[in-house]
């Protein structure tokens, strides 16, 4: 799993604090979702400083998903997709308090593998309305319903979905490792929740499982038209076209790949063509943008309010006073841990 340190040093030398400065505004000046001036890159200084001191006083690390800010990606200690946050928040253990740079579930998810860290959200308004489209109330009701007719059903969450849907749960996925924990498992019958799309996605991969979709979906990627990425193609036929597996499926169609956000960082590092379209939240455009400089990014994305609602104030606020932080009862923490713990198993070969 990666481990990216975006601090600046610590210490006097003016020179060198300079010359940091001066990279962090060359590496932002590529991000094309925000425009950033000298000015707003020393204010960033100035936080990160603060933050630094508070990750000390705190023994804190700080993660943040590929979606948030760009000056936020910057000061994280970890920087990944949902899976390798997961992983990486069961295996902290030297620090007291996780600091996430994420949503809600995200969050959450922190704490269920990692009950005795303290897990701070910085910005309670970081929700996801993909997660919150599949009540755990409903949810029960309905896996009742489909136990009467399948006695073998398997239940499946993504990730983004509620602690209280994970102890509903026989086993987790994310979009990274969807259909390899699809494959696993002895079930024909399978209830996929809450993605319609993901679903959709692991149903034309995993053809000997009968999976029945949750009716939600990301309203982000959902917003994602075909014509849209088609009419970027037309203009630019050289584009190599990266898609989230959130994505309906006829936009999916159009991709010379379907990935989660690490997937698509692996491909676009790893591949030898220099233009890419890439088809998800645009906050992962500007995380390539930063660490690729020879390549070419082109958006075919649209912004996630949740993802960047949390500012850098809010993460030096919620280091500062220790808020907020997230609690999941045990009730459902040990539920909820179990499922994830069996998709853990299941991708660690």
């Amino acid at each position: 799993m990666p481990h990216h340190s975006y601090l600046m040093p610590h210490g006097p030398d003016f020179a060198k604090v300079r010359k940091d400065m001066s990279t962090l505004f060359e590496e932002l000046s590529r991000v094309t979702t925000y425009e950033y001036t000298e000015d707003d890159v020393r204010g960033f200084e100035t936080l990160y400083e603060e933050i630094r001191e508070l990750k000390k006083q705190r023994n804190a690390v700080i993660v943040a998903h590929n979606y948030y800010r760009p000056e936020i990606l910057k000061v994280a200690d970890f920087v990944g997709d949902s899976l390798e946050l997961a992983l990486m928040a069961a295996n902290v253990k030297d620090a007291d308090i996780i600091e996430f740079c994420g949503v809600h579930f995200m969050a959450e998810t922190a704490k269920i593998v990692n009950p005795s860290r303290t897990v701070l959200l910085p910005n309670l308004l970081a929700g996801c309305q993909l997660a919150d489209s599949a009540p755990a109330e409903q949810l029960a009701a309905r896996i009742a319903e489909l136990k009467q007719q399948y006695d073998d059903l398997a239940v499946v969450s993504y990730v983004n979905t509620t602690a209280a849907v994970k102890a509903l749960s026989d086993i987790i996925v994310t979009s990274a490792n969807a259909a390899k924990v699809v494959r696993t498992l002895p079930n024909k019958n399978i209830l996929f929740v809450p993605d319609r799309n993901l679903a959709s996605h692991v149903a034309q991969q995993v053809t000997d499982k009968n999976i029945i979709p949750w009716e939600g979906f990301c309203y982000v990627h959902q917003q994602i038209t075909p014509a849209e990425v088609q009419r970027i193609r037309e203009a630019d036929p050289e584009l190599e076209i990266l898609v989230h597996p959130e994505c309906r499926p006829d936009v999916a169609k159009l991709a010379d790949a379907v990935l989660s956000t690490s997937g698509m960082v692996k491909w676009a590092k790893e591949r030898p063509a220099s233009r890419f379209l890439v088809v998800t939240e645009c906050g992962l455009s500007d995380r390539l943008a930063m660490e690729v400089p020879d390549k070419t990014f082109v958006k075919g994305c649209k912004l996630c309010t949740f993802m960047k609602v949390t500012t850098l104030e809010d993460v030096r606020d919620s280091l500062r006073d220790v808020k907020y932080e997230i609690e999941v009862p045990e009730e459902i923490r040990l539920p909820a841990d179990r499922a994830l713990q069996r998709m853990f198993e299941a991708t660690s070969g």
